[in-house]
């Protein structure tokens, strides 16, 4: 009978993996390296050629306690003779070799001891014990919900996190209500204000989700992860849930915005999120040129019902974001992520969501990456993307500032904050 030879690299790890454990079906008591010995090596003996035995099969006596104990015997006068310590050992019947790792005293050299050993009678060879380490994925977040964001992949969300999490830098989600006790956004909302008429304080759908969506708590073993984790929050209502057979409606006035606004501005938010969309108004343009020439970005979400996508996305300035299966972009927009979202819901839990609202929270926290990145409150930002001034974003070349992207095709680089004529 042949056997496959195997090369001393394969054989070795073979015994790595196996070194942690007991002999098998002949347990025996394992000393340990002294603490101040974290050296180890292995040592691989030979097996005698597999003999015939009368009424038995072909094998190599693995089953004898007479042989297991004798080459125990062989490997604790090796370990004694070279003052090294009998780890453990490992049958390997297979490859032919038995395997035993053993500690090596501080002060010496693994390399150096495994070279004498190899040069001894009996011994088939010895290396120093290696260390191996995992070639995964990209990082990933462990909240559940994660790996179905596609902003996951799309953006490589965790690999951005690792840059940038939006650390400090405010954002105003002027919207409807936020659920600020959802297990996801607790402690995500540093202030919360109402400047809706009717005062009330029930959580509501669309501002929930489009908080969740900029600044959701990352690896908190819960539903998903915000593109801008470490974001302060300031939920501020302006629009109201309307309930209808259909579906529920959020709709915002003038007054109400323009509350938000002005209070956003004065409390110096550095990224406002506009997920909304209506005809044009003198006294919202106003606040929002004010908020631009402070330094905020100021994201709005295309309609693309209304003229020029409406306001605030028409307006000089803002940055006009839609979702990506809408059809091709005007000049100007930018496309994100819109579709299939998932992301947090009043009453603690999580669910879907569909529409530009949402694309347009993703590039907010993007945002809010990109200033943590450049420190400074205010001044222009860039988005690198497929077209100049619009076009799908590359959230990866975006937040390294690079002249390619991360896959090495070359985009452009665009300023976002210079006014722009529709």
């Amino acid at each position: 009978m042949t056997r496959a030879r195997r090369s001393p690299k394969a054989l070795a790890s073979l015994c790595v993996a196996a070194a942690g454990w007991l002999w098998a079906g002949a347990a025996w008591p394992q000393a340990r390296p002294p603490a101040d010995a974290p050296q180890q090596v292995l040592v691989l003996l030979q097996l005698a050629p597999e003999h015939y035995r009368p009424h038995s099969a072909y094998g190599a006596g693995y089953g004898d306690d007479l042989a297991r104990s004798a080459r125990r015997r062989q490997a604790a006068r090796i370990a004694r003779d070279h003052g090294l310590v009998l780890v453990s050992g490992w049958p390997m019947p297979l490859v032919g070799l038995d395997c035993y790792v053993m500690g090596v005293p501080k002060g010496q050299s693994a390399e150096a001891v495994a070279a004498r050993l190899s040069r001894e009678p009996g011994i088939a060879w010895s290396e120093p014990m290696q260390v191996f380490h995992a070639q995964g994925g990209a990082a990933t977040h462990n909240d559940p919900l994660f790996r179905a964001q596609p902003a996951a992949t799309a953006w490589r969300l965790a690999d951005l996190h690792q840059v940038a999490t939006g650390r400090n830098v405010s954002v105003a989600v002027i919207d409807s209500t936020v659920e600020s006790r959802h297990p996801d956004l607790a402690g995500q909302v540093a202030i919360r204000e109402d400047f809706v008429a009717n005062g009330q304080d029930e959580a509501e759908e669309h501002g929930t989700a489009v908080a969740g969506v900029i600044g959701a708590k990352a690896d908190n073993g819960l539903g998903i992860a915000g593109v801008a984790p470490g974001a302060r929050l300031m939920a501020l209502r302006a629009c109201w849930q309307v309930r209808s057979a259909a579906r529920p409606d959020t709709v915002c006035n003038s007054l109400s915005l323009a509350k938000a606004l002005h209070f956003a501005i004065d409390q110096q938010a550095q990224v406002i999120n506009l997920s909304l969309s209506g005809p044009s108004d003198p006294l919202l343009g106003r606040l929002v040129d004010v908020a631009i020439g402070r330094g905020a970005i100021v994201v709005g979400a295309f309609d693309r019902t209304l003229p020029r996508g409406g306001f605030p996305a028409s307006h000089p300035g803002v940055v006009a974001v839609q979702e990506e299966s809408l059809a091709r972009p005007p000049a100007g927009v930018y496309v994100a992520p819109g579709q299939d979202i998932p992301t947090t819901e009043p009453g603690g839990r999580w669910s879907l969501v569909n529409g530009s609202s949402y694309a347009a929270a993703h590039v907010s926290g993007l945002f809010a990456l990109l200033r943590e990145r450049r420190k400074s409150r205010t001044g222009a930002l860039s988005l690198v993307s497929t077209q100049a001034g619009g076009g799908a974003i590359d959230a990866c070349a975006t937040l390294t500032n690079a002249a390619t992207t991360c896959g090495g095709v070359r985009q452009a680089a665009v300023r976002v904050l210079a006014p722009r004529s529709r």
